[in-house]
């Protein structure tokens, strides 16, 4: 390869790779979404599962002041959603959320977005919680 050659590439690379960086990392973000919660249901907006650029998320996540687990919010059709615990049911690891699928990242446990196990160690599948939908809201029964 030529020197100049050589040189341009770098630069192209070099200045391509944050660029690159910075456009991955803005679409690969996690949604923490907003909730009302009482003793026997947690209220998620149809609406937090909208980007501000107006794309679908397919799931959101759930922050409870009683856990130290999120639970994850998966929409699997059309006003069908999914609400999982993302406690790893082999030792009790958080799970991460992507590609579908959920992973444990301490064993490679995997489970479906709805919560059943795919691949072990984990032989029980994952807490869920019955869900319901309004209009406007996605309804999650933590009771």
């Amino acid at each position: 390869m030529e020197r100049r050659k050589f040189i341009k590439s770098c630069c192209v690379v070099g200045v391509g790779l944050p660029i690159l960086g910075a456009s991955l990392q803005s679409c690969g973000g996690v949604h923490y979404a907003a909730v009302e919660s009482d003793a026997e249901k947690l209220s998620v907006l149809k609406s937090e599962f909208i980007t501000e650029g107006k794309s679908e998320r397919s799931f959101v996540l759930i922050s409870l002041k009683n856990s130290n687990f999120p639970i994850c919010l998966y929409k699997t059709e059309e006003d069908t959603y999914v609400a999982s615990l993302l406690k790893c049911t082999h030792r009790g690891c958080e799970l991460n959320v992507g590609g579908g699928i959920y992973s444990c990242p301490c064993h490679g446990s995997e489970f479906s977005n709805e919560g059943k196990v795919l691949e072990g160690p984990a032989d029980q599948d994952l807490k869920t919680f019955k869900t319901t939908t309004d209009n406007e809201n996605i309804y999650i029964y933590i009771s």
